[in-house]
This record gives structure tokens, C-alpha cells and sequence, in this order.
């Protein structure tokens, strides 16, 4: 991703390319908006993530903007697919996931299918634009694994991903079940992000 300059306090995006993933066409607008207010001239749009796809396919982008929850192929299986089988010049383009739904088993679902952030709906610039400035300094490696591909995710009290060599056996599981506790602040899910070193 083009790292985001500064003039005075300003950050500049103007020569940043986003995509735009929302099957809502009013969450979309807003999101278009927003990113316009950050000066972003190149915005592509997408209705769905199997549009997005295409696009993918064909060119490049700095950053990627996806609502987890859309029909057909939702946001999930957008940065699996993105991560994994898109073409190799475009698999570490950042990407922040937008839900509505804040749980930590969803939160950890987005981290672990390989999403770079996660904020949440509805959405407030001033965080996006943090996540966004945040991402252009990120110095997290970029793990290929069997298991996992995506920004390093160990983080806090997570080990090194399963099957990795190194993992202790009181590391948390990584498996995803569904959303039935209260949503996380903010705060909380930027903190299973940050990475840390981890002893292998």
C-alpha cells in the first residue's frame, strides 16, 4: 500500500487506490463518501465480493474496504480467496473488515481469515482514518502457511498459528463458533491486532 504523506497534520491519500466492497447501496455511498473526505480520488465500487473478485483479477489496488456479511461470497471468504488464490502481486494488499456484528468469535474470524484490521459499523472517519494511517506503517510480517495466510496474528495471548512449530499447548483455540456474546469496543478489537514478540 502507498504510504499515506503528510503535509502538516494532514494525511494525503490522494494517490491511494480503494476498493469499495458493500452489497448495500447506501452503507456504500457512505463509505464512498468518507473516503472522498480523506481525499481518495481512485475509488472502485463493488456490489458484491464476486465483483470484486474480477477486479482483482485484472488490476491491483492500495487498500481494500469489505463488509463481512453480503450473499453469495461474503467478506470472510472474500480475504480467504484474496489471500490465497488471487494473483501473487496483489495477496498482501492491506484490507480492513467493517461489520456491524462485534463479537469476538467474529472479530477473531476476520483476524484469522487474514484481515489486516476490523472496524466497526457504523463507521466513524476518525477511526477509519487511524486504521488506515496505522496500516501504512504496518511492520507485521506477512505469514504462508498451510493453515493461515495473512498479516502475523500472533498477538496478545495467541500463539503462532496451528501446526506452526513453536505452539504452546495453552495457546486459545482458534476455532470460530458463532456470535453469542456482546460486542467489543473499538478499543478491544484494535488490541488483538497489535502485534507483540512471541517466544518460540
Amino acid at each position: 500500500m502507498a504510504r499515506a504523506s503528510r503535509q502538516s497534520d494532514r494525511v494525503n491519500l490522494e494517490q491511494v487506490s480503494v476498493l469499495l466492497i458493500d452489497d448495500n447501496p447506501q452503507a456504500l455511498d457512505i463509505l464512498s463518501s468518507v473516503c472522498q473526505g480523506f481525499g481518495v480520488k481512485e475509488q472502485i465500487r463493488c456490489n458484491s465480493a464476486l465483483e470484486a473478485t474480477e477486479i482483482i483479477k485484472r488490476r491491483p489496488v492500495d487498500l481494500v474496504l469489505v463488509d463481512c456479511a453480503m450473499p453469495e461470497m461474503d467478506g470472510y471468504d472474500f480475504i480467504q480467496w484474496l489471500r490465497r488464490e488471487s494473483p501473487a502481486a496483489t495477496r498482501r494488499i492491506p484490507v480492513v473488515m467493517l461489520t456491524s456484528h462485534a463479537a469476538a468469535s467474529r472479530v477473531n474470524k476476520s483476524r484469522d481469515c487474514g484481515a489486516s484490521f476490523v472496524v466497526t459499523k457504523p463507521l466513524t472517519p476518525a477511526v477509519l482514518l487511524q486504521r488506515i494511517v496505522w496500516l501504512s506503517t504496518d511492520t507485521r510480517e506477512f505469514i504462508e502457511s498451510e493453515s493461515y495466510v495473512g498479516p502475523d496474528r500472533r498477538v496478545r495471548n495467541m500463539g503462532p498459528p496451528l501446526n506452526i512449530p513453536g505452539r504452546r499447548s495453552g495457546d486459545l483455540s482458534t476455532h470460530v463458533g458463532a456470535a453469542v456474546e456482546a460486542n467489543m469496543d473499538q478499543s478491544d478489537i484494535d488490541s488483538m491486532f497489535k502485534p507483540r514478540r512471541v517466544a518460540l
